[in-house]
């Protein structure tokens, strides 16, 4: 799969284009949504955390709870799911039913590599707008906050940015990136093997959706279980 990748680049022009088209759906087309659900949770992380925390006079703290609930832990996670349930379903449903109809032998007579047509532009354009998603949450979720919070006069704007970059660290950044993408290298190859498992009933299409979705989540959460205890080990 990795090495199909690099290959279908340079020649396959027609799977360069359901990778765009895959961008465009599983990116593109939830932007809207998770805008609203990362600036609706940063928001009240922040209004929240901010008072409670400023009872015990450690009110700096908000900026550590931000980041690891929405950068590091949390944010991750939930872009990773809207993913798996707008694509991983839709990907395992029209894999098979491509198989179903017998389209694959149709590929493989013409001499075209299913595996480059098919499951390739899936693969990277999952990955890629799992990790794109995931930078987008954390931006609207950590800087959204910052408007409300100039707005109503409990912090200014400079020094809601000079809190957030001070905790703000490679290290948590890092993470996240990696967990983006093992999560949606886990999400688009669960869901092109389920796919592509069908045989000939027609009935088989809608559980292989299902299994795509159920058998994505446990590994997403199984990856994220395994980063953290990583980096518990190695702090």
């Amino acid at each position: 799969m990795f090495k199909s990748s690099f290959q279908f680049l340079k020649k396959d022009k027609a799977a360069v284009k359901i990778l765009i088209m895959q961008l465009l759906f599983t990116f593109i087309e939830a932007l809207p949504l998770v805008c609203i659900l990362s600036s609706a949770m940063g928001l009240g992380i922040y209004l929240l955390g901010y008072n409670f925390l400023l009872s015990f006079g450690q009110a700096d703290l908000i900026y550590s709870l931000q980041v690891i609930i929405i950068t590091q832990e949390l944010g991750v996670l939930l872009v990773a799911f809207i993913v798996t349930a707008r694509s991983a379903t839709a990907i395992a449903t029209e894999l098979a039913s491509i198989v179903v109809t017998h389209q694959v032998e149709s590929y493989i007579s013409i001499g075209i590599n299913p595996i480059h047509h098919l499951a390739v532009p899936r693969f990277l354009g999952v990955t890629l707008s799992v990790v794109f998603l995931n930078l987008y949450f954390s931006l609207c979720g950590l800087f959204g906050p910052m408007l409300i919070s100039h707005i109503i006069g409990q912090v200014s704007a400079s020094d809601y940015l000079a809190g957030l970059l001070k905790t703000l660290s490679l290290r948590i950044i890092g993470v996240s990136i990696l967990k983006s993408v093992l999560f949606g290298m886990t999400i688009s190859l669960v869901a092109t093997y389920y796919g592509f498992s069908v045989e000939l009933a027609s009935t088989e299409i809608p559980v292989a959706g299902l299994r795509a979705v159920s058998k994505s989540i446990s590994g997403i959460i199984i990856i994220d279980i395994v980063i953290i205890a990583l980096g518990l080990i190695f702090p």
